[in-house]
């Protein structure tokens, strides 16, 4: 199973304007040396982002993009 990590880091360098946040998040989760890379619990990466929140809507941006992940994962 990827990682959400790997997951997002298709996001890096998106062109399109409608992926604008979720290139930030990418973004903002490749140059955290903290971020929880290696993990695909739901959780643990949740917990991490409600204490290092990047932007104001991250929160609901992960729980969106979550939902895309899991379905890419079965």
């Amino acid at each position: 199973m990827k990682s959400f990590h790997e997951y997002m880091m298709r996001y890096r360098g998106a062109k399109l304007a409608s992926q604008k946040k979720e290139r930030e998040l990418a973004e903002w989760m490749f140059h955290d040396h903290d971020f929880p890379k290696h993990s695909c619990d739901y959780d643990e990466i949740s917990r991490y982002l409600e204490w290092n929140i990047p932007f104001t809507d991250a929160l609901r941006l992960f729980d969106q993009l979550w939902e895309d992940y899991i379905e890419t994962q079965r």
